[in-house]
């Protein structure tokens, strides 16, 4: 963490940080199970794995792996079912569009940095336009290496212009710490997304941690006054020393 350079940006996980989308996935995996004439699941659990994405929830319908003869049958079914109710219940995480309009106010850059394929992430954009719109939007089409490799970060730097750690991620999985942490960036854990029962957000190492969305700007508000702070300090002892030389 570097709380001496400016905050120019903050990039976001997609499901389970900016955008709650578990509602729509929890339809189409029963949907998929009733059609296999097997039970459906608690809302709750199928929630915790959304961010693991299809191959996960597939897994946990129907407890089979990927090495299973019937596996990719269901995880392609389970993605048509998904892009025919992508957006019918889907929705901002309480506290992100307050959000997303202080950022604009303070002219800071925001973007997404997800694991979700480009095809679903931006049929759910179109489906629910989001005002300030992103000025980054990376998927693993856009990168060599997905998280937590840190490439989607270096790459947002590039798109916004800035260095890494000028940037702030936000994730709710651990994948998305690693990556931020890799690069450089300040990290952000939120804990309100989709968190599995085993998961120990303390192990993360995140730089903060946030149970609500609106716990975010104040701490971007505080780093954004400490970086003033120390350019006012180092501006000052500059000013000192050139005094003493002469």
């Amino acid at each position: 963490m570097s709380p001496s350079k400016p905050i120019r940006a903050v990039m976001f996980d997609l499901d389970g940080t900016l955008l709650d989308t578990a509602p729509d996935f929890i339809v189409v995996l029963n949907q998929l199970l009733e059609e296999n004439q097997r039970p459906a699941l608690p809302a709750d659990l199928i929630r915790a794995s959304v961010s693991n994405g299809a191959r996960a929830l597939v897994s946990l319908g129907f407890g089979i792996d990927d090495q299973d003869p019937h596996f990719e049958r269901l995880r392609v079914r389970l993605l048509e079912l998904y892009a025919l109710h992508i957006a019918v219940h889907t929705q901002l995480f309480p506290g992100i569009n307050e959000l997303l309009s202080k950022l604009q106010q303070h002219n800071i850059a925001w973007g997404i940095a997800t694991n979700k394929p480009s095809a679903y992430t931006h049929q759910l954009l179109k489906a629910l336009p989001i005002q300030p719109p992103p000025i980054s939007i990376i998927c693993p089409e856009d990168v060599k290496q997905r998280k937590p490799h840190p490439e989607s970060m270096f790459l947002a730097s590039q798109h916004v212009g800035c260095q890494p750690d000028e940037i702030v991620y936000i994730g709710d999985h651990k994948r998305d710490i690693d990556c931020g942490r890799e690069a450089g960036a300040i990290t952000i854990a939120a804990a309100y997304g989709y968190i599995e029962a085993e998961d120990n957000i303390d192990n993360w190492q995140a730089d903060y941690c946030v149970n609500h969305a609106d716990e975010i700007w104040p701490i971007l508000e505080n780093l954004m006054i400490a970086s003033r702070q120390l350019v006012r300090s180092d501006s000052g002892t500059s000013e000192t020393a050139g005094h003493m030389e002469n």
